[in-house]
């Protein structure tokens, strides 16, 4: 067998492809369970039809696929920043010319037809960032690398939220799972997750708690560092039952005094012992922590606006938004998912689907159709498809002989995982409702254009694994 012939049949990763595939003709029968009329059976074949016009799309998609994947894969990597330029300037141009749906002007609108750019600037930069951090002069844990990294995917990023599209925005920190792949610390992560974890602890709970909890955490690495095991146990459970007891009984700053004495007590201790790089750690941590945790409650109150803030209290606070009004999406999301059983309803028999009882049902919550239409086995199905594509995604990434291919492959199972993680969660209720799409099954072309070309570029990568 020749060369080119071997090369022809045995590159693709079959797995990749039919999971790819699968997912394509699930989210189709899924799109049209969801806006299905007995009255009219055959609606995929309007054109002007919601189904119409997404099968319309996916004959685009798939004649994009062929397209692309005939397409050398050094071509991407020769013409990555070109390409990356051309996202940026159309993200620009969206800003000036575009049209406004839902609140966002993100979209440039002809002849009927509406395409979103910000789908194919997460494409770019995937290659912008590859190519960049394959480079022979970069290194991410260097100071100018990693600059330059951030830079790549701050730019769209920016633009995206003038756009006032902070869901599309939101993705594109998706590719810190490559800049983790290429060294960068854990401790920036560690920072990145404290930093969130405060943010969310300080709407859950009031400030006040926060800022206690914080404060013993300091307390505690400080007595860890200065004091014998069991003694340094034995006096910090003991400071904190005491300032948590005080909390209980509304003696807050009593409490709080009682930390902040010990506080000052070991950091005086560790003074002596001049022990200065642990405080130079702990003590900024703590009060950068406090104000953070009063300030994210202000912020919330003060510089976010009432849609925005209905949002991020259907999440973390549900008790204070209207099951009538923000809070209606998702329950109507859960009920219908539930109402599903084990088994589903059965294609084309969901009674809540065919009712429109959940808002954007086509696009945000097409997950529910799912758990509705098919239960818990095939809502289990889809997640299990979605886990083996990004698993085997990542494969694909640690068998390429090329670094530019790996790190194009890491990008696209962050931007993947990122999508499918939120969406599902969206539907759940345990994710805010920050308009993601569905890989694949929610509706929408520029979407499965740019996932299209994510993976057929991807399969056409994993051929050059077979070249000597």
């Amino acid at each position: 067998m020749s060369q080119r012939s071997r090369i022809t049949t045995k590159s693709i990763d079959w797995i990749t492809l039919t999971v790819f595939f699968s997912l394509l003709i699930i989210g189709w029968l899924m799109l049209y369970a969801s806006v299905y009329d007995s009255k009219v059976p055959y609606a995929y074949l309007d054109f002007n039809s919601t189904i119409g016009k997404q099968t319309v799309w996916v004959g685009m998609a798939l004649v994009s696929f062929v397209l692309v994947y005939a397409i050398d894969w050094q071509f991407w990597n020769t013409f990555a920043f070109p390409i990356y330029g051309a996202a940026i300037f159309l993200l620009i141009l969206v800003l000036i010319i575009g049209t406004e749906i839902k609140g966002a002007r993100s979209w440039f609108s002809f002849g009927g037809v509406s395409f979103q750019p910000s789908e194919i600037a997460k494409f770019a930069t995937a290659l912008a960032v590859s190519g960049f951090l394959s480079s022979y002069k970069s290194d991410i844990r260097t100071r100018n690398s990693l600059l330059i990294s951030f830079s790549l995917i701050a730019l769209p990023m920016v633009f995206i939220l003038l756009q006032s599209d902070a869901g599309s925005a939101l993705i594109f920190l998706s590719f810190f799972i490559l800049f983790y792949r290429r060294g960068l610390t854990p401790l920036m992560y560690i920072l990145g997750f404290s930093i969130a974890a405060i943010f969310i602890g300080s709407l859950v709970f009031e400030p006040q708690v926060i800022v206690l909890v914080v404060t013993l955490v300091g307390l505690g690495t400080l007595v860890y560092n200065i004091a014998e095991s069991w003694r340094s146990a034995f006096i910090f459970f003991f400071i904190a039952a005491v300032s948590i007891l005080l909390y209980v009984r509304d003696l807050y700053w009593m409490g709080m005094s009682v930390v902040i004495i010990a506080i000052i007590v070991y950091t005086f201790l560790m003074f002596q012992e001049r022990q200065f790089r642990t405080l130079t750690l702990v003590l900024p941590a703590v009060l950068l922590s406090s104000i953070l945790a009063f300030g994210s409650a202000l912020a919330f109150e003060n510089m976010l606006e009432p849609h925005q803030q209905d949002r991020i209290n259907v999440w973390l606070r549900p008790e204070k938004s209207d099951p009538r009004g923000a809070r209606y999406n998702i329950i109507q999301s859960k009920l219908a998912i539930g109402s599903g059983g084990v088994q589903g309803k059965g294609f084309l028999k969901g009674d809540m689907t065919k009712l429109n009882y959940v808002p954007e049902q086509t696009t945000d919550f097409i997950f529910s159709t799912v758990g509705e239409e098919q239960g818990f086995i095939g809502s289990f199905g889809v997640i299990f498809l979605f886990t083996l594509l990004i698993v085997r995604i990542v494969i694909i990434a640690e068998r390429a002989k090329n670094l530019f291919i790996q790190n194009y492959a890491y990008c696209i199972a962050g931007i993947l995982f990122t999508h499918y993680f939120i969406n599902i969660g969206m539907a759940l209720g345990i994710m805010p409702v920050i308009g993601i799409p569905l890989p694949f099954l929610s509706k929408g072309g520029s979407a499965l254009l740019g996932f299209t070309i994510m993976i057929a570029v991807l399969l056409r990568m994993d051929m050059a694994r077979f070249r000597s």
